[in-house]
């Protein structure tokens, strides 16, 4: 036990004073920071100096005889030219900035060309409303009063209230981007901490391994007392970085709230939410780290072991190749195999939190499966770490490695 604590405050120790583990670990709160102050910075420049409307004035060919005397929205006017000639002759010598033709079939094909000198990749959206709007007011002419037509503008100003089917009172979280933007940054880094600490623990054995050092450390301690200190050890320093995030997520989501409300509107770190975040991470940490440690004691150097292991960080990460379904169809089917599949189960569960609620059982039948295959996976890892670690020359083929497995 004292040898498995000397091999846990080594690497503990060894990792977070890295110069790249503290990079890591400072880089996210300095950067969200400098973010904010940016933000804060760039909007208080440009709200101290707020930018005259110009007044732009558009001409039109009316071919349909559709204008009925709507010529004016907020900074445009339009002004009616006879022919296509005139109007393009105006637009030329710069007295119109644009113009458009109301095709004699508009009612039929909706057909309204717009002229123009300047090259663009779209039609910029203030042109297309107004242009719009000054169509769909003279379509609906006079005889219809403003106030309808401005409803027929803006048909619906659509309001959604989350209900608490418990209560059947509007729910405490309401949903949004407020409440997905922060999931959906913090699986990314769930998973960057999780094969951080678990990708330094393949490296040390594999270099160990390839420098014989390996052997050294086996006549003092033995394999299981040497893998248990480094997985520990490493999960520790894991931890810890995650501690640090999730405490500084909380610090910087209310200063985001306070500053770009009208975007962001209110984020919030709920207690269930670090929680979780903390579980995922330490089951996560474990599954793959005893992973990696059997990926490392199998190759006969780093390369090796880390070609080995990329099949099983592909699958880590691949709930993000369906971050759109799984945000769009949170209760689908494969939404809920991903979350209880234990190697995808961290990231998806962590995304489908933010823009719904999981229910109690998919999250407690994830964390339990995934326990019970780190401890099945922790038995196989032991007999390939006796078999493997003190193996030298060409790495097996995965029959000789299965056949090796049975015989162990």
């Amino acid at each position: 036990m004292n040898k498995t604590l000397l091999i846990f405050k080594h690497e503990f120790r060894t990792l977070i004073r890295r110069t790249g583990f503290i990079i890591m670990t400072v880089a996210f709160p300095l950067l969200a920071l400098l973010l904010i102050g940016g933000g804060q910075l760039f909007s208080g420049v440009t709200g101290s100096d707020p930018v005259e409307p110009t007044e732009v004035t558009i001409g039109y060919v009316d071919g349909a005889g559709l204008v009925t005397g709507y010529q004016e929205r907020p900074n445009f006017t339009f002004e009616e030219f006879a022919t296509v000639e005139s109007a393009n002759q105006a637009m030329v010598d710069g007295d119109i900035a644009e113009y458009i033709y109301i095709s004699p079939d508009y009612v039929q094909s909706g057909t309204v060309v717009r002229f123009t000198v300047s090259r663009e990749l779209d039609t910029p959206g203030d042109r297309y409303d107004a242009i719009r709007n000054f169509v769909l007011r003279n379509l609906l002419g006079p005889e219809i009063e403003p106030e309808v037509i401005d409803r027929a503008v803006h048909p619906v100003n659509l309001a959604t209230i989350v209900i608490d089917p418990a209560t059947g009172l509007p729910a405490d979280t309401q949903g949004g981007f407020s409440q997905f933007i922060l999931p959906y940054i913090f699986s990314i880094l769930l998973i960057m901490s999780i094969f951080t600490s678990s990708g330094y623990l393949l490296q040390g054995l594999a270099e160990e391994k390839e420098n014989r050092i390996m052997e050294i450390l086996l006549s003092s301690v033995s394999s299981r007392q040497l893998i248990t200190g480094k997985v520990l050890g490493l999960g520790a320093a894991g931890l810890l970085q995650m501690a640090v995030w999730l405490v500084s997520a909380r610090f910087l989501a209310d200063l985001a709230s306070e500053n770009f409300s009208d975007i962001l509107g209110s984020i919030e770190v709920s207690v269930t939410f670090v929680l979780l975040g903390l579980a995922y991470f330490i089951l996560g940490y474990l599954l793959f780290a005893v992973i990696m440690a059997a990926a490392g004691s199998i190759g006969s150097n780093a390369r090796e072991s880390q070609q080995m292991a990329t099949v099983f960080t592909l699958l880590a990460v691949s709930p993000l190749w369906f971050m759109v379904f799984l945000i769009e169809n949170p209760h689908h089917t494969l939404s809920v195999i991903l979350t209880i599949f234990p190697f995808t189960a961290p990231i998806t569960t962590i995304v489908r939190i933010g823009v719904a609620d999981v229910p109690t059982w998919q999250i407690a039948a994830s964390m339990a499966i995934m326990a019970a295959t780190i401890v099945g996976l922790l038995a196989l890892a032991a007999k390939i770490f006796r078999t493997f670690l003190l193996m030298y020359g060409k790495m097996p083929k995965l029959g000789e490695i299965i056949r090796l497995i049975r015989q162990a």
